[in-house]
């Protein structure tokens, strides 16, 4: 794998966007700042985006009104994606004409002196030739779902920039602990419920997560994968991506990628359902040769709706190319299911199949 030395200026993208992602009190902050301090040394520009300083508290308070159900997640419950986006028009604007004093957009939706102090570091290296040095902008966040990801990805090659991806691995009971001992921990509900959404970069689904590294911050990262991260960069850097379109088999791949994970969400979803009208049948006393029917309905109602769920999700022109909001798929689809739902219900009981 080449080193950031071997490269020559005319072989290698002037930039790289590299996604930090894991779950909160993992250890990616403390990791960003030795892949920065590291970058330096090599000659790079580099700076840190950290999410959590960039968005103010408030896109994470749920909107008035919304329902706080099971299935509905922080991102539709609050305006936190509208503030996530607001980074990534922000970084594309920084592409474009590289001022620190750029306003960034939405109205004040990102910390503007955040971002002005974020940015004005890389400008501002006294190098020789700062100017011709590669920029790399390290995204620390979570990036639960592929789809955060991949809206990185997209920006990275629109303009012909290297991407790679960082996973920080960390227990869920470690970082409950480290957690609780930070000024201002998240709650243990949030780390919990992330953790079962997380979907850690899977090169084998995504073609696109080619250039992805785990690294085990369990402890101190050594001097070793900091340096497996660095040439995971050079390489990202030695194969800027092209702004061409992607080839059928590519966005078939994604599609598909997308459309499994809203059935997966789904299938839960429905399995909760279907479990608790179960359990509310049995506390009622219906007889077991009931219960079977009742199952059985539930059951055949639920391989028919995901069937034509999946369908439709996948003739969707707008599937995962537009970063679908996919806690409010799931939560729309659901909500069919349990008209469904009740519907068997009634008509067994209309039927006088349960005693």
């Amino acid at each position: 794998m080449a080193t950031a030395a071997e490269l020559e200026h005319g072989d290698r993208a002037r930039g790289c966007l590299c996604v930090l992602c894991g779950l909160p009190a993992a250890g990616k902050s403390s990791l960003s700042r030795s892949i920065c301090l590291a970058a330096g040394r090599q000659g790079w520009r580099a700076a840190v985006l950290q999410y959590d300083e960039l968005i103010p508290d408030q896109a994470f308070h749920a909107r008035e009104g919304l329902p706080d159900e099971e299935t509905t997640s922080q991102e539709s419950r609050t305006d936190w994606k509208f503030h996530r986006n607001a980074v990534l028009k922000s970084i594309e604007q920084f592409l474009e004409k590289q001022e620190i004093t750029l306003k960034p957009l939405g109205n004040g939706s990102i910390d503007g002196p955040t971002w002005e102090h974020t940015v004005s570091a890389p400008l501002t290296l006294e190098h020789t030739r700062a100017d011709t040095e590669p920029l790399l902008f390290l995204l620390d966040d979570n990036f639960y779902y592929p789809s955060m990801r991949y809206e990185v990805f997209q920006l990275a090659r629109k303009y012909s920039l290297g991407f790679c991806q960082v996973y920080a691995q960390c227990a869920v009971e470690l970082c409950l602990s480290r957690n609780e001992n930070r000024p201002g921990p998240v709650t243990a509900e949030v780390i919990m419920e992330m953790a079962k959404r997380l979907e850690s970069p899977n090169s084998k689904k995504n073609q696109w997560e080619a250039k992805s590294v785990t690294v085990d911050t369990s402890e101190n990262v050594s001097e070793c994968e900091i340096q497996k991260v660095m040439e995971l960069i050079s390489s990202a850097l030695s194969e800027p991506l092209s702004p061409v379109e992607e080839d059928e088999e590519f966005k078939e791949a994604d599609r598909q990628r997308c459309a499994a994970s809203i059935i997966h969400q789904a299938d839960q979803a429905c399995r909760r359902l279907i479990s608790e009208t179960m359990k509310k049948a049995k506390e009622t006393g219906v007889s077991c040769q009931n219960m079977r029917s009742l199952a059985t309905h539930l059951n055949e109602s639920k391989a028919q709706f995901l069937q034509k769920l999946r369908a439709q999700v996948l003739q969707n022109p707008n599937l995962y190319q537009e970063a679908m909001d996919v806690d409010h798929v799931v939560k729309t689809a659901l909500a069919r299911f349990d008209t469904e739902r009740q519907e068997i219900l009634l008509k067994i009981f209309q039927n006088h199949l349960i005693i």
